[in-house]
């Protein structure tokens, strides 16, 4: 990368302090500060995010559009799971401290606190990490659509979905009653520790195509998504159900890359 900063402008920082950059604050043990071009000129092509979370907390899956990203454990213990969308594979790897975890761009993926005082560091190739978070994708897409995409009961996934709150970004929600569970068939009702996190590889009914940028918030840049991976969606379901209604089945389109442009 060419850099066009100008060294001796008084203009010029060298050092900034996170503590008075919070991206988000959920209590005083779960927060996350933010590190980017705009705090401090001189970084070019890096940005991070400092993230302190307590047990069981979790940074809500989400994706960062414009760039990769390199997760440190400093203290405490994580897992860090993301969807490999070449493979449709659901993977999970432990962190503890001095270890790393990498998501590459546009990868789906979130984090989840297997220790009290846990501090991660995540590290982005990018002057500005953008992201689309999980909550925003489910808040703002209409039930009816998810409804009829899926073939589920409108009022029941309205029903499910109305306590999600958009812009998360740590959950569960600070006035959530209830303890935080795995979904799935193997796991239902327990919790989430790195001893029942073991890799998922039937995944093929998920999908990595994303939709609908969030807001923009405390810094995050905004913009359309990267790209979309070539491999078809599958729909195991889908025969059954167009059988059923008497549907004809739709084709299946794949979309060639999209590159966009990163200001």
């Amino acid at each position: 990368m060419t850099s066009y900063m100008d060294y001796t402008s008084p203009n010029t920082q060298f050092t900034f302090d996170l503590n008075g950059n919070t991206l988000f604050k959920k209590d005083d043990c779960n927060y996350i500060n933010l590190l980017g071009i705009k705090n401090l000129n001189t970084l070019e092509n890096t940005s991070l995010l400092d993230i302190f979370l307590s047990k069981s907390n979790v940074v809500e899956p989400h994706y960062h559009q414009n760039a990769a990203e390199l997760v440190y454990c400093i203290s405490g213990a994580a897992v860090v799971s993301l969807i490999n969308p070449f493979t449709n594979e659901l993977l999970h790897f432990p962190i503890s401290p001095g270890k790393v975890a990498n998501v590459p761009q546009g990868w789906w993926h979130y984090e989840i606190a297997t220790m009290d005082c846990t501090h991660l560091l995540a590290i982005f190739d990018a002057p500005t990490p953008e992201v689309i978070l999980g909550s925003d994708i489910l808040s703002k897409t209409p039930a009816n659509v998810l409804a009829h995409t899926y073939c589920l009961n409108e009022a029941l996934v309205k029903e499910a979905l109305a306590p999600v709150k958009p812009q998360t970004y740590i959950g569960p929600p600070a006035d959530c009653c209830k303890p935080p569970q795995v979904a799935g068939e193997n796991m239902k009702g327990t919790m989430m520790t790195p001893a029942n996190m073991a890799p998922v590889t039937d995944n093929a009914n998920m999908s990595p195509y994303m939709h609908q940028p969030a807001p923009q918030a405390f810094g995050y840049q905004p913009m359309a998504v990267h790209g979309y991976y070539t491999q078809p969606y599958t729909q195991p379901y889908a025969q059954p159900y167009r059988q059923q209604q008497n549907i004809q089945a739709y084709p299946v389109y794949t979309n060639a890359v999209h590159e966009t442009g990163i200001e």
